[in-house]
């Protein structure tokens, strides 16, 4: 597997773990009819953490490289606010859409702090797998990746530890090693300084081996949409379910919250590993999943 397919494995199934994920803020939309084998009813509408993510790997194909004035310049000109955006995320893409810097508007974001928010972490799986091997590689391009619209260190460092262990789970596919989950948390443990999201992880894995409503209730589930809030337990449910993408995403359903988020980065990491061979994505739900944009596709 080269660089561009893993990348593109992971897009997949950050996209189709965010339009699943997104199913179920519709009214009526069942958790038991998914988890009987019984999906909704496609098409399933992705997000902005597919559109955000499109653009990053549009990115990394055309440059191989992540460059932040190029990457916010194209977030600014993507962007539409009906996928689903927040209103923090909507105010710095219009401004930098409209010539300001990134630099000076993300970090004027929430009275100078900047956006701690679960953003940066939707949208990084696939960098992360790019660079499938080389986590300090994965580490330093998700910080760029992050900066454009995140300035606060707690967004920053959820986006590093998804994209570590997307280039960890790549890496394990490569050899054809699923690698323990503990073993995997360590991993991303290694390329984080302290903070929430690093107490988070350690807090995970001390978890594992409990059950999705447990790790949940101590890690959070995303619903308070803050990155300290949402990548411990994507990453608990990453590593427990790396060589099972629908067990993954279903629980991230099964624990509610911010579920398109939380299946986003869960799904890219999955794929990372599995793809779409067994134990991966499943066929049905790519059909269902709405069409990747065309510039994103080719």
């Amino acid at each position: 597997m080269n660089a561009v397919d893993l990348c593109r494995d992971s897009l997949d199934g950050l996209s189709v773990g965010d339009a699943l994920g997104a199913q179920f803020f519709v009214p009526g939309t069942s958790y038991a009819e998914l988890a009987a084998g019984r999906p909704p009813r496609g098409p399933w509408p992705w997000t902005d953490d597919t559109e955000m993510a499109c653009t990053i790997v549009s990115e990394l194909r055309a440059r191989g490289d992540i460059d932040p004035d190029h990457l916010a310049a194209a977030f600014a000109q993507r962007y539409e606010p009906y996928r689903g955006y927040g209103a923090g995320a909507v105010v710095i893409l219009r401004q930098i859409r409209e010539g300001a810097d990134w630099r000076q508007v993300a970090r004027s974001a929430f009275d100078g702090q900047g956006s701690m928010g679960n953003g940066a972490a939707m949208r990084v799986a696939p960098l992360g797998a790019f660079y499938a091997g080389d986590p300090r590689a994965a580490a330093l391009r998700a910080m760029r990746s992050a900066e454009v619209t995140h300035a606060h260190a707690e967004a920053v460092l959820g986006a590093v530890a998804v994209a570590v262990a997307a280039a960890e789970a790549g890496r394990a596919r490569r050899v054809d090693h699923r690698p323990e989950p503990e073993a995997l948390l360590r991993v991303v443990l290694e390329h984080l300084v302290e903070s929430r999201v690093t107490a988070g992880i350690r807090r995970a894995v001390v978890l594992l081996g409990a059950g999705v409503a447990e790790a949940a209730y101590e890690l959070g589930n995303g619903a308070r949409v803050l990155a300290q809030d949402t990548v411990p337990f994507t990453l608990w449910v990453a590593a427990t379910f790396l060589h099972d993408y629908p067990a993954a995403v279903l629980a991230c359903i099964e624990a509610g919250g911010d579920v398109d988020t939380t299946a986003s980065i869960v799904g890219g990491v999955v794929a990372a590993f599995t793809g779409t061979g067994p134990g991966g994505i499943p066929s049905s739900w790519l059909t269902a999943r709405e069409p990747l944009p065309a510039w994103a596709a080719n």
